[in-house]
């Protein structure tokens, strides 16, 4: 005999889904998702100042932050046809590398490592067999036995109060999890560490957009003002201070968040066959050395992968109405024309035609 579980909403992600699973026999059989959650900027923007979309933007989310409001005042420049100064194009490129590495460290460790990582395992790990495994793969310094001792005492007195905090709803002992004691002391500790280094890395966009989440742009350039030698602008002290952040962001990464990610991947490579969609996949590219206009400068290139085919990258005209369209037909959206259509991102609409669960 089957049955249905729904949990609605998940909530440990960037928006929240409704999850709905078949049982039988103890074991998933079908599975389904869907966002139920509706925020309509496009209509909040409805004849506002276009000069202000980028701060209703923004607040999609407190965690991919900063990029909406980006691409907002560029499609601002767009329109009005302004070539934005060199100073302000780099301004913006290093807020959003800052971004780039924020967002890929905190998916990893605070938004789904748990699902790999088991804390309560990790009390079980020899701390110098931890020790060395870390130093195997990876020249981070915080990898001594003093060090993992100490992480371990910590959670152990988590434990022993029967108040986990931050750990108190994970599926501890679960047999899916497959990590050696040893890898889930590492994990752990570097989830403790990543807490302390993504609030650090974010100071980049205090210093150039006010603060973060939801740092300021300006149409036309940056709201920041660079003077090497004046204390109340972006000055040769501070821009040390962002070249310092930027270093350390790139030595967390390589030297802890790439290797943590290939470890433990290791241990779960027939996940890599469960799910997944079309296997379609667009990138819009970045970081201009130019104006952004000129996406031949791009660090990061556009373009377009399709049926999980890594082999062929197609260049992808993000103008053509033919080549880049949105399609409604399994959404709660309906279009003026029919919902078969799919209209460039410019034309398209947001009606809401909502049929789904209710509350």
């Amino acid at each position: 005999m089957s049955k249905r579980i729904v949990v609605d909403p998940i909530t440990r992600i960037e928006g929240h889904l409704r999850i709905e699973a078949d049982i039988e026999n103890g074991k998933i059989k079908d599975a389904f998702s869907s966002g139920t959650m509706v925020r309509l900027l496009e209509e909040i923007l409805r004849g506002r100042d276009p000069r202000d979309a980028w701060a209703f933007v923004g607040r999609v989310c407190g965690v991919c932050t900063s990029v909406h409001s980006l691409t907002s005042v560029r499609c601002v420049e767009d329109a009005l046809g302004i070539t934005i100064p060199p100073n302000a194009e780099l301004v913006r490129n290093i807020m959003f590398c800052a971004q780039y590495m924020h967002d890929h460290v905190v998916h990893f460790y605070h938004l789904h490592a748990m699902d790999w990582v088991d804390v309560v395992n990790a009390l079980k790990a020899d701390p110098k067999k931890t020790s060395e495994l870390a130093q195997s793969i990876s020249k981070w310094p915080k990898s001594s036995v003093g060090y993992f001792s100490d992480i371990q005492e910590r959670i152990k007195k988590f434990v022993a109060s029967g108040q986990l905090g931050i750990f108190a709803n994970g599926y501890w002992g679960h047999p899916a999890y497959k990590l050696p004691a040893e890898v889930n002391l590492i994990g752990l500790a570097h989830y403790l560490e990543a807490l302390e280094w993504q609030k650090e890395i974010v100071k980049i966009h205090a210093i150039f957009g006010g603060k973060n989440p939801h740092p300021n742009y300006l149409v036309g350039g940056m709201a920041c003002s660079i003077s090497l030698d004046d204390v109340s602008g972006i000055n040769a002290e501070r821009l040390a201070y962002v070249q310092q952040l930027l270093q350390d962001g790139k030595e967390f990464i390589e030297q802890v968040y790439i290797p943590d990610l290939m470890a433990i991947a290791s241990f779960y490579k027939d996940w890599g066959a469960i799910g997944g969609g079309l296997g379609n996949f667009l990138a819009y590219g970045d970081l201009p050395v130019n104006d952004y206009r000129d996406e031949k400068s791009y660090k990061f290139p556009s373009g377009a992968i399709l049926n999980k085919d890594i082999s062929k990258v197609f260049e992808v005209d993000l103008r053509k109405d033919d080549e880049v369209q949105e399609f409604i037909k399994h959404s709660w959206y309906e279009y003026q024309g029919g919902d078969d259509l799919g209209l460039h991102p410019w034309k398209g609409e947001s009606k809401v035609k909502y049929t789904g669960p209710k509350p």
